[in-house]
């Protein structure tokens, strides 16, 4: 035999083999589908628990996020991920119902107001710099949209609390992603001494992204007069104009937050009749929320737990005072009863998935000023992520709106 014996064996694997990026996301998947339907049928939690568990569990072995920038690839999927929600979150979001109830449109304001005083106020009193104190607030303004839609959709959950939770987490999410667009133009005209760009880049932003929210309501409204959205292959044409619009957004710096949530905003004012499609736009869908909760519960490190634990926790109890006082305060006159608007306040509690990004978004334009608030941020992410869908399924319980009882 001549030349390398080993050349004729070329068609085996090398030893040992070397794992490739596909098998971490298969096996991921499938722990995160085991552990989800563990906790949601030996628990009674909700799936999304043990997704986000899944995510705890590679933090811990030094696989998570840390304090890092997300990756493009996990951002990409966090992207999609959310854009799903987003878009399904502002399709039922019913505009008139403010109009005709005008102190619902009130509770919203209070209660994303004092979120964000409460917690600048406390993260001020314990020490940290106004500036990040306000940025933080800015960010901890938004309830989660994909715990609040992935928990109601799992338990069928309807009624009064329902519906106003999704509405005020459609509004609050609104108010967050401008109030942390507004911080970037004033470190703009900190860091940089451009009076320009604090003015000209939120407006861009918010201008760009109704622009663009326009065009994905009108193609898809389009759409849906010549097909049934509820058939699969639609739907995938669907997820497929919403991918197309995300990738839109990203190649013109809009708010990859803003444009879906707008979409699906004006798709439902545009006509009386509700939409129906999918959930998360059928089987591709549901596996982007599954990594996106993954993904979200592997934020937290050692070092961010070490550096901001404290001031997280702080954060997240004064953020959650001021849900509660804002939302019981202002129950009765919005026509729900005290019971209730307890519950609401409760179920206002989860962050997640739009707080990491808004935190990345700031990450790629100031990463120095980012690094002082990543650890208070991502330490409340990591803590919301297990107890927030926890809190929204009691909430919804205690007011018999559950119907998997």
């Amino acid at each position: 035999m001549t030349g390398d014996n080993r050349s004729d064996l070329f068609f085996l694997p090398s030893w040992p083999p070397t794992p490739d990026v596909l098998l971490w996301v298969s096996l991921t998947i499938v722990l995160a589908g085991l552990l989800g339907e563990f906790v949601f049928r030996s628990l009674k939690l909700p799936r999304v628990v043990g997704y986000a568990a899944v995510g705890t569990a590679i933090s811990a072995f030094g696989a998570g996020i840390g304090s890092a920038a997300l990756a493009p690839g996990l951002r990409l999927i966090v992207d999609l991920g959310l854009s799903l929600l987003l878009f399904e979150l502002g399709a039922r979001i019913n505009l008139r119902w403010l109009r005709a109830n005008p102190w619902l449109l009130a509770n919203s304001l209070v209660e994303s107001v004092l979120s964000f005083a409460a917690v600048h106020l406390t993260l001020v009193w314990l020490g940290t710099e106004s500036r990040v104190a306000a940025a933080v607030a800015s960010i901890l303004v938004a309830t989660s949209p994909a715990v609040v839609m992935r928990v109601a959709s799992e338990f069928n959950a309807s009624g009064q609390v329902t519906e106003r939770m999704i509405v005020l987490t459609g509004l609050n999410t609104f108010y967050a992603v401008l109030a942390s667009k507004f911080v970037v133009g004033w470190l703009h005209a900190e860091f940089v001494g451009s009076w320009f760009r604090t003015i000209a880049h939120p407006l861009y932003l918010l201008a760009g992204s109704a622009v663009v929210a326009a065009l994905l309501a009108w193609c898809v409204s389009l759409i849906a007069r010549r097909l049934d959205l509820r058939n699969e292959n639609s739907a995938l044409l669907l997820l497929g104009m919403i991918l197309l619009a995300l990738s839109l957004t990203k190649m013109a710096n809009l708010s990859t937050l803003l444009v879906p949530l707008l979409a699906g905003t004006m798709l439902r004012n545009s006509t009386e009749r509700p939409w129906v499609w999918p959930r998360h736009f059928g089987t591709a869908g549901g596996a982007l929320v599954l990594l996106l909760f993954v993904i979200t519960g592997s934020v937290w490190s050692m070092d961010a737990l070490m550096t901001g634990a404290a001031l997280g926790m702080a954060a997240i109890l004064s953020r959650l005072a001021a849900k509660i006082l804002a939302t019981a305060a202002l129950g009765r006159p919005s026509g729900i009863s005290m019971r209730q608007a307890l519950a609401l306040g409760v179920a206002l509690m989860p962050i997640s998935g739009a707080a990491l990004v808004m935190m990345a978004d700031l990450q790629a334009i100031y990463p120095a000023f980012a690094a002082q608030m990543t650890g208070i941020v991502f330490s409340a992410v990591a803590v919301l992520e297990l107890l927030g869908p926890i809190a929204v399924q009691a909430a919804l319980r205690y007011v018999n709106e559950d119907k998997l009882r």
